[in-house]
């Protein structure tokens, strides 16, 4: 997301910025010229990141859940998670939405959607599906009932990854595995490390990048 994107969204947390003319919100953000504001606003607004009501002169930022109607969903796009090293930094700055059919989403209204990032989880199978470099994972936020075999965002040191995940209640410990035509070391979690690893959810759905 654009610097000027963030700027403005963070704003819009104070203020109602629809109710302040541009050139006062580009000297707030330290922006040249007015019509700079206006094109990203207008980039946010696209992004469906934001509700612009010109008439009322309003502008709120969307939350963060799912909204729907009868058939599709709009989930938002929380950034990328790797599927090999964990070396993506976790944050929770939504990126964009993507609309989905409310059937591929198994009903569920708390969820967000990852964008996957390398191969090593490309023989995964979810619902038959696996987990491609481009592919958007749907990650159900409220499920934390986390079972050996299940696929699961996990953030270790701030870093997100998705993984297959095996708990070894035997040793204490954690294994987290990648499912792929190539070789990734296992990442091993001791319990005594669990302030430096948690689960953000599990993996329900994929959403695949289409193949030309």
């Amino acid at each position: 997301m654009h610097t000027i994107q963030q700027k403005l969204l963070r704003l819009a947390d104070t203020y109602n910025i629809g109710n302040m003319s541009l050139r006062d919100v580009a000297k707030i953000i330290d922006v040249p010229h007015p019509q700079i504001v206006k094109h990203h606003l207008e980039q946010l607004e696209r992004k469906e990141l934001i509700e612009w009501d010109r008439e009322n002169k309003t502008i709120v930022k969307r939350t963060t859940g799912v909204v729907s109607n009868s058939d599709f969903s709009i989930v938002p796009v929380l950034g990328s998670a790797n599927c090999g090293q964990a070396d993506i930094y976790a944050d929770e700055r939504i990126e964009g939405h993507i609309k989905v059919s409310s059937l591929l989403l198994k009903n569920k209204k708390s969820v967000f959607a990852i964008k996957a990032v390398g191969a090593s989880m490309n023989k995964a199978n979810i619902d038959g599906r696996s987990i491609e470099d481009g592919d958007y994972v749907i990650i159900d936020a409220t499920d934390q009932n986390i079972c050996s075999n299940d696929y699961v965002l996990s953030v270790i040191d701030e870093t997100a990854n998705i993984k297959k995940i095996i708990i070894d209640k035997q040793y204490g410990q954690v294994c987290l595995i990648s499912e792929s035509t190539h070789e990734y070391p296992p990442i091993y979690i001791d319990e005594s490390e669990a302030t430096k690893y948690f689960v953000s959810g599990k993996v329900i759905q994929v959403i695949k990048h289409p193949v030309n």
